[in-house]
């Protein structure tokens, strides 16, 4: 019983009163097949230099980290959270940031014991750690896989050096491929290579060149983002020149096909693995799972015991963070989804995956039929944007090449 929600069988056990033992234990089964999974984010969010396209919440390192005192902080977070998720099993970890791999072996295994302590991890736990090449030590990256990380995310970008002091990277391309011989040697077969495409002044040739040097590395994951100008950013103030929008169609494309050729399957939008090794932790992202955030300004989403999901945040600037962490105040928001809102959560999620969805997952994560996407799922079918194919609902290559679009008309029904 270890993927319930106790509070959940607690109800469960009341309103059952009258039945035997072993219809209690069949209506307690039938319960977890519905529970989704659970999974843990962790935000670090400091870094050596903010990249001006970078709009997530990480901030440059002035002197010394603080991670005894964060590591203490997101253990406090932890406890706050455990009554929302008691006896249910982690079934995969994302340390990200920021640049967690700032952080010492050391203050790791304290972080990743600490929370081994306090909640059930799985035996067979995907745990990630999010790397910058130029930040690589052998040294760290051992302690790192001794400390329990089995999987490593390095944003590389790209292997050419031009574009990387365009892109105000703090490596250059040696590096990078020192930093992979690196996690190899310290035992990481399991890692993924961050690439982004559409960068300034950048042709097809030379983001098909990013793609060859990767596949040369032999990751087991590449994950390949067009960059694009976010609010907030350096980039979005001082635009740099871009490729034109068909320029950066045929890069995709290309680059795409050179990946597949080259054993990588796209499963994702901008997720690309070898057989076997697929994002977990993402991809329950994806399928709409659970997920408990703690750190500056991580996010999570919880199912109660009720069917209710809620969205959950923590105050993002790290110094508010280490002196309000594990308090009420330390909370930044706690917003129930409405049921309306659920389909189109549900939807931009899942429609992100090339296998879809299977209908019955839509009630089994939503609680609502699926006619609560009618009439906007008819239409999709019928104008070729979406498919059924054995029971499950996904893009058609149409779709699939304008998700946005096909996004905007469940907007629009709402």
């Amino acid at each position: 019983m270890s993927n319930v929600n106790a509070c959940f069988i607690g109800k469960l056990c009341i309103s059952s009163r009258g039945l035997d033992q072993h219809q209690l234990v069949m209506v307690i089964l039938s319960a977890m097949q519905t529970v989704p999974p659970l999974s843990l984010y962790i935000h670090i969010p400091w870094c050596v230099r903010k990249c001006p396209y970078c709009d997530f919440n990480s901030h440059s390192a002035t002197g010394e980290l603080p991670e005894k005192a964060y590591v203490a902080a997101l253990l406090s977070d932890l406890e706050q959270d455990l009554p929302s998720v008691a006896g249910r099993t982690v079934e995969t970890v994302f340390i990200g940031g920021g640049t967690p791999s700032l952080f010492s072996p050391e203050a790791l295994h304290a972080l990743l014991e600490g929370i081994a302590r306090r909640v059930p991890i799985a035996r067979q736990a995907e745990i990630t750690l999010e790397a910058n090449p130029g930040t690589a030590e052998s040294g760290k990256f051992r302690g790192f896989r001794e400390a329990g990380v089995n999987r490593l995310s390095m944003g590389v970008q790209s292997f050419n050096d031009r574009h990387l002091q365009a892109l105000g990277r703090i490596h250059d391309s040696r590096e990078a491929r020192l930093a992979v011989e690196i996690a190899k040697a310290a035992g990481f077969d399991n890692f993924n290579l961050d690439l982004m495409f559409g960068l300034p002044r950048q042709t097809r040739e030379e983001a098909l060149d990013d793609i060859r040097s990767a596949v040369e590395l032999q990751p087991s994951h590449l994950s390949l983002y067009q960059l694009t100008l976010e609010p907030n950013t350096l980039f979005h103030r001082y635009p740099p020149p871009l490729p034109g929008d068909e320029a950066i169609w045929e890069a995709q494309q290309a680059c795409q096909a050179l990946l597949d050729e080259k054993g990588y399957r796209q499963y994702e939008v901008s997720a690309y693995a070898k057989d076997g090794f697929r994002c977990r932790h993402n991809e329950n992202y994806w399928r709409f799972g659970d997920y408990l955030g703690i750190g500056a300004g991580a996010h999570g989403k919880l199912t109660d015991a009720s069917g209710i999901i809620a969205r959950t945040w923590k105050i993002r600037h790290p110094a508010h963070y280490l002196e309000t962490a594990g308090t009420l105040t330390g909370i930044g928001g706690h917003v129930a989804v409405a049921s309306e809102e659920l389909p189109l959560e549900f939807l931009m999620n899942h429609l992100r995956l090339k296998e879809g969805f299977i209908e019955t997952a839509f009630t089994d994560r939503t609680g609502l039929p699926i006619s609560a996407l009618e009439p906007t799922l008819s239409h999709c079918l019928k104008d070729g944007l979406l498919e059924r194919c054995e029971g499950a609902i996904r893009c058609t290559d149409q779709g699939w090449n304008f998700l946005d679009d096909v996004l905007e008309k469940f907007i629009a029904r709402r």
